[in-house]
């Protein structure tokens, strides 16, 4: 108790030097903490930028249907599986599509594509194409309506309502065909790889054009609860994955935006690292300063014989209670920005990054470990920095102690 007394009232010897270095540790613990928010927010939004606009959280393919997408590997047992997946408990929507290359030519131009039949009922409930239209209306199930993307109408220099003839060849005849549509909206993903490759019609002309009669080459999954795609226990990937088919969540399918993320949490490590050795250098120098100014009183705790251990315990109850009051003000000051923040977003303006699109704010997110794991870090970096003072203060020889105060 006598060493608690001590410290506590060593600490505010010097309240400017105590507050300018707690005004240090607390900053750096706010820093890491919004820090952190930010990178789960651009973390989420990665991924849902990835998940909601067109793969999914999951997918069920054809056996090699994804190394080089051939048309003919098809899921013709497509509306089975679908019904199936309906009936699974976490599972939220299926949507079946057709996936096949094609030329679209109007009156002025023509552009490769790659044409996706989708259904318009189900898709809704997977993926954000419909959000993305902005002009026009979304598939209905009429028979000759088409979608494209800004930058391929602005190449085909056509509007609403206008022409298109599309042409590819059947899948298992290889025959030539050939198919007229009216444009029925425009569309806007974000990513310049989607707007300017990817036309969507309706699933069942797609089967009709392509000759694909009751089959499929893909079913997009998405689920009730998000953090579940990615388990391989998940007895839906259990059951689709054999010698016909593959089923597999967004980080299987694209092992790229798991190194990105992977990457997110060193700079994140790097990032904190470098800001508490920051911290930890104003801690030192403080310590320094306090046991400067007291030299004499160590040196006369040392005559009267004192031990080193009760100078060392003393010095890291003083770095103990610096670091809780820096905590204490660093972790409502950090909830208080990051809830801030939550709400109103970062502006971030708009990049691409691997072809996911981040466009306007990004919310902070909160996690209960930001204000449990990094206080307790916070401290006891604290009492590692405060750890070569405490030594050099228990290590004062009395009578030089005495010379350097006279």
């Amino acid at each position: 108790m006598l060493i608690l007394r001590l410290a506590w009232r060593n600490l505010f010897r010097n309240i400017r030097r105590t507050v300018l270095t707690c005004l240090l540790i607390a900053s750096s613990l706010l820093t890491i903490i919004v820090m952190d928010g930010v990178m789960l927010g651009m973390i989420d939004v990665m991924i849902s930028g990835l998940t909601h606009t067109l793969e999914g959280e999951a997918q069920i393919n054809s056996k090699g249907f994804r190394d080089d997408f051939e048309p003919s590997l098809r899921l013709s047992n497509y509306q089975e599986i679908q019904s199936k997946l309906m009936h699974d408990p976490v599972v939220q929507g299926a949507s079946a599509r057709i996936i096949v290359g094609a030329m679209v030519a109007s009156t002025h131009n023509n552009a490769g594509a790659i044409v996706y039949g989708i259904e318009a009922s189900t898709e809704e409930n997977v993926s954000k194409i419909a959000d993305a239209v902005y002009a026009g209306s979304f598939l209905s199930g009429k028979e000759r309506e088409i979608m494209l993307g800004r930058p391929m109408a602005e190449l085909l220099e056509v509007e609403l309502g206008d022409r298109l003839v599309l042409t590819s060849s059947t899948v298992d005849s290889k025959e030539i065909v050939q198919e007229l549509f009216r444009l029925s909206g425009l569309f806007e993903f974000g990513p310049e790889t989607l707007d300017e490759n990817l036309i969507f019609i309706n699933l069942t002309k797609a089967q009709s054009l392509f000759e694909l009669p009751g089959a499929a080459h893909q079913i997009a999954i998405r689920f009730k609860q998000p953090e579940v795609a990615n388990d391989p226990g998940l007895d839906l990937y259990k059951s689709f994955n054999d010698d016909s088919t593959e089923a597999n969540g967004w980080l299987v399918l694209q092992p790229t935006m798991g190194a990105m993320l992977e990457m997110t949490g060193y700079t994140t490590f790097i990032i904190g690292g470098i800001l508490f050795l920051l911290a930890s250098l104003g801690i030192i120098n403080s310590m320094f300063m306090s046991i400067y100014e007291r030299i004499y009183e160590f040196g006369v705790l040392k005559s009267v014989g004192t031990r080193p251990a009760n100078i060392i315990k003393l010095i890291l109850t003083e770095a103990f209670f610096l670091a809780l009051i820096s905590c204490f003000f660093g972790l409502i000051l950090g909830y208080f920005i990051s809830v801030y923040f939550s709400t109103t977003g970062i502006p971030m303006g708009r990049m691409e990054m691997s072809g996911i699109v981040l466009d306007g704010n990004i919310n902070t997110i909160l996690a209960p470990y930001q204000f449990i794991s990094f206080p307790i870090f916070v401290t006891l970096l604290t009492l590692i920095a405060a750890i070569y003072p405490a030594l050099f203060a228990s290590r004062i020889v009395p009578t030089e102690a005495l010379q350097k105060a006279l």
